[in-house]
This record gives C-alpha cells, sequence and structure tokens, in this order.
C-alpha cells in the first residue's frame, strides 16, 4: 500500500469514526425517548381502560399477623385521580383487617390475560349516606338486605400504580423486569 492509499484509508476511518460518534448521542436519546414514552398520562389512561375492563379485583388487605388476606371485589370504575370505591358487609373480615392496618392493594387482570394493575396504597371506611347512595349498585340488593346499617364503602387512595399491558405495549424496558407504574 502507497503512502497516499494509507492516509486516505486513515482519513475514511476518521470519517467513519466521527460518524459513529455523531450517531451515537442519537441512539442514546431514542432509547431514552422509548423508554419516556410511558409517561404518567399514557400510564394512567391505559390502567383506567384496563381495570374498567376486568370488571373485578382482588382486594388484598393484611390481617392481624401481618399476613395477606386475598378476596375478589366488585369495585366502581376509577375515579379521575383513581381513587376506588369498594362496597362491603360492615360486619365482615376486611373492614377489621383495614381498621388495623390500611394499606391494600388491588389487582385487576385483563379479561384476555393481557395484562395487568396493581394499585397500591390507603384504604378508610366510609360509612357516609351521601357517598353510599352514590357508590351503589342495584344488583347488590340481595347482598344487603338491611343497606343503610349493613353496607359500608372502602375508599381506597393510591400511592402508586403499576401496569402491564402487552395491548399496548406497556411492558417492561429492563433486564430486571421494572414494571412501569406511577406514584401519586
Amino acid at each position: 500500500m502507497r503512502k497516499n492509499d494509507i492516509s486516505r484509508s486513515k482519513g475514511k476511518g476518521v470519517v467513519v469514526l466521527l460518524a459513529i460518534m455523531t450517531l451515537l448521542p442519537l441512539n442514546i436519546f431514542a432509547q431514552k425517548n422509548q423508554e419516556s414514552a410511558f409517561n404518567r398520562d399514557t400510564l394512567i389512561s391505559a390502567a383506567k381502560k384496563l381495570m374498567t375492563e376486568a370488571r373485578y379485583c382482588a382486594l388484598i388487605t393484611l390481617d392481624k399477623s401481618g399476613n395477606p388476606q386475598v378476596r375478589t371485589m366488585d369495585p366502581f370504575s376509577p375515579e379521575e385521580d383513581m381513587v376506588i370505591w369498594l362496597g362491603t358487609n360492615s360486619e365482615s373480615r376486611k373492614v377489621k383487617e383495614i381498621d388495623n392496618d390500611s394499606r391494600v392493594s388491588l389487582y385487576y387482570e385483563a379479561p384476555d390475560a393481557s395484562g395487568y394493575v396493581v394499585l397500591k396504597g390507603r384504604a378508610s371506611l366510609v360509612n357516609d349516606p351521601q357517598q353510599k347512595h352514590i357508590h351503589w349498585k342495584p344488583e347488590w340488593e340481595n347482598f344487603y338486605s338491611a343497606q343503610k346499617s349493613e353496607y359500608l364503602l372502602i375508599k381506597v387512595v393510591p400511592d402508586r400504580l403499576e401496569i402491564i399491558d402487552y395491548r399496548h405495549g406497556i411492558v417492561s424496558k429492563s433486564k430486571k423486569w421494572t414494571v412501569p407504574y406511577v406514584d401519586f
């Protein structure tokens, strides 16, 4: 190889190296941009849709020993701020567990098993007649013969929402399978 050929090939190498160095930040930006595609509004909107489609959820409370207790619930649709309302019997075990420890989780699974939502937060018991009237389902009539005395509301205010929704491409982007989430 002649001296001029070597200089030209080094020059081409420098050009290639500069091109790679120029494109590298764009590639890093694209990766960051892809991860930020899960913005708060996107995650909350997808979660609301999945939660509404699911119809039922699992309410997880903690008993006096700190053991999780799970039961199926028929929740109301999420409110704008993701607060969830549930109805229960005032004498139920879950009422005593919430009185003892207000930390709860709600688990919703998509009907087609294409994803799930976990809502972690604090539950409070609400016995307000106006709220009980607003949060009532006629199909519950058989469960609460004495609606005024037996029926009690559980209000769950979220601390964190986690979601996987394969239909909308909301999946973990990390090797650790970190679930996309929103803190409230």
